[in-house]
């Protein structure tokens, strides 16, 4: 585990306190370690019934006093992710329709009443405006376009084609950071399993030109709703918790992302534990697993199935409100009882540190006892699946509904709002007990990884180990089939075995033409067996062997684990590929997934002889 979590849990506006044992409660011992216990989950199957929004809808929701609610456009269809721009405008993706819809306010009445279809591709569903371009992303597909005077989009560029394709979670989001790259969030394809992409289940990082597309965290189920915290820069995200593991079990996650990092899916859940249905690969232990992975900085109640974030940085809200985020709750089809059909605040401190949840927007979900086949009991309604969310520039908060067709323009007046009392303390969750927020570490403190080290490339003439490939010869062209474009396969390798007192072998793939230093890596492996001295082509992207047995893989800098191959930017001359193994006198006390230079700390004063092999790659 990578972040310690306290016991401080959090149930509506009132921040009560609860202990760990209310914790335990919720999240059962019994999954801790699956192997050694029968596991019995009980879930259940429960879908509010949609009915119609009510006409007097203010009187109906609950919003904190002094806020009021209006529709700021309807008879949408199915409006999902919210953008604005500079220009006023306000932009909302329709996925089932395949469109981008511009809606605008002209005459300063909280209603649209302008709308404009400016943009079209099936599936079309992540959207972000920087300035005066936009990023708009389907499930494979990343479009840019510039957007004129008047609102309207030019010709869509397509950036990339190539994202993974859908399962389970087909909905990609983005996002643009404040050093102006994009962010990218790849869902799982299922609930619980081992990924054949190494890119689901990732949020990526791409040029906004679609160049230098890396994983930057991994092992997120599905990371819809993410933003940058406006104080600190830090990149916060709310992951969707794994089904079928009951009704109190899996919490929604709000993490700290942080490049580098992965948060578990689908082996390890919550404060590391295990999820009983999936093990690691190889002869990964779960608690090997835990240790490889960071834990949430909160919890919200499970399948609550949030969606979209937007932190606040208007100043029609109150000023409590600044630096704080909201999250659309779209709501949950496996739970009983229901959980989220609401807009949910995360609050902040000054250092841009989580410290709580508070319901914002709810009373889109009733409940009703009644008499039913099987006897009587309660029924649930909705009148809402809240999707989007953004600040508009007036500092009002629209959150769109993608069942009704309708976008909700959330202002503060200052003066009581209509409907039930909403003062702190007047909200309880259907299941308050498992809201929570952990304080972790402080934003902007959390330990990145170390800072790279100074590293010497092998000259290839230092040959102790005359390291070999029998696909290419020391300065020749290096396969296609080697290539990220091709097969995407390691070269097969051999080298003399080392002298007496040899350990183990790591052996390092960099290509140090890139504009950046250290070199990028390509490929990183360690512990490999003292009786070994070849590697077969193809080596798989695992974190531990299962042959060479015990063996170990790093993270190269695309963000994943295992090799990458030969991708020089179009247009350069061809790029030097280099590759080194090491005899070392000790075995490393490091997991899979280490870095360069934790690997170089690890190697210093233990390396007997070494050898290099270069070849050469153009695209």
């Amino acid at each position: 585990m990578k972040s310690t979590l306290s016991s401080s849990l959090f149930m509506g506006l009132a921040l009560v306190s609860l202990s760990v044992a209310a914790q335990d409660a919720t999240l059962p011992k019994t999954f801790e370690d699956p192997s050694s216990v029968d596991v019995q989950i009980t879930a259940h199957v429960v879908e509010p019934k949609a009915v119609e929004p009510p006409a007097n809808l203010a009187d109906r929701v609950k919003l904190p006093a002094g806020f009021q609610i209006e529709v700021f456009a309807d008879k949408l269809i199915n409006p999902r992710m919210l953008a604005m721009a500079d220009n006023g405008a306000v932009y909302v993706t329709r996925r089932s329709v395949g469109d981008v819809l511009m809606l605008r306010d002209n005459d300063g009445d909280g209603q649209a009443d302008q709308r404009e279809v400016v943009a079209s591709r099936p599936q079309m569903h992540g959207i972000a405006v920087q300035g005066s371009t936009m990023y708009l992303v389907t499930v494979n597909e990343l479009y840019r376009a510039d957007i004129g005077r008047n609102g309207t989009l030019g010709e869509l560029e397509l950036l990339l084609d190539d994202l993974p394709d859908a399962g389970q979670h087909p909905n990609r989001t983005l996002v643009v950071g404040p050093d102006g790259k994009l962010y990218l969030s790849v869902g799982s394809t299922c609930n619980a399993c081992g990924e054949s992409n190494i890119e689901n289940a990732t949020m990526l990082q791409v040029e906004p030109d679609g160049s230098k597309r890396s994983i930057y965290a991994s092992g997120l189920r599905n990371t819809i709703g993410f933003g940058f915290h406006p104080v600190t820069g830090e990149l916060f995200g709310m992951d969707h918790g794994i089904d079928w593991l009951g009704d109190n079990v899996q919490h929604e996650e709000l993490n700290h992302i942080l490049k580098g990092e992965q948060y578990g899916w689908p082996y390890i859940y919550a404060d590391s534990r295990h999820n009983p249905q999936d093990q690691p690969p190889g002869d990964i232990s779960m608690d090997t697993w835990a240790e490889q992975s960071r834990e949430p900085v909160g919890y919200y109640t499970p399948h609550a199935a949030p969606m979209q974030l937007a932190f606040y940085t208007a100043d029609q809200f109150p000023e409590a409100y600044h630096g704080d985020a909201f999250v659309a709750m779209r709501g949950s089809w496996n739970r009983k009882p229901p959980s989220g059909y609401e807009v949910v605040r995360v609050l902040f401190d000054e250092a841009g540190k989580p410290t709580g949840f508070e319901p914002f927007l709810t009373g889109f979900l009733s409940e009703k006892n009644e008499e039913q086949a099987s006897g009587p009991g309660p029924t649930w309604t909705q009148t809402a699946r809240l999707a989007g969310v953004t600040v508009a520039n007036d500092g009002a908060l629209l959150v769109s509904d993608d069942s009704n067709g309708i976008i909700y323009r959330i202002s503060y007046t200052g003066e009581a709002a209509s409907g039930a009392d909403a003062s702190p303390g007047a909200f309880t969750n259907s299941d308050g007990a498992n809201v929570r927020v952990s304080p972790g570490a402080a934003a902007g403190t959390l330990a990145e990884r170390p800072a790279e080290l100074s590293h010497e490339l092998v000259n290839a003439t230092d040959t102790d180990l005359n390291l070999k490939s029998p696909a290419f010869e020391h300065d020749a062209s290096i396969p296609q089939k080697f290539g990220a474009e091709g097969e995407n396969i390691s070269p097969p390798l051999s080298w003399e075995k080392g002298p007496e007192g040899t350990e183990s072998y790591v052996i390092f793939m960099e290509d140090p033409g890139v504009s950046k230093k250290p070199p990028f890596v390509h490929w990183l492996v360690y512990n490999l067996p003292p009786d070994v001295n070849q590697l077969r082509e193809g080596i798989p992207a695992a974190p531990l062997l299962a042959d060479p047995k015990g063996t170990l893989q790093g993270q190269n800098d695309r963000g994943a684990l295992g090799y990458f191959g030969p991708r020089p930017p179009k247009g350069q001359p061809a790029h030097s590929y280099h590759f080194q193994v090491m005899a070392l006198d000790t075995t490393l006390e490091l997991p899979f997934g280490a870095t360069r230079a934790e690997l170089l700390e690890a190697v210093e004063g233990h390396v007997l002889a070494r050898g290099g092999l270069v070849g050469t790659f153009k695209r």
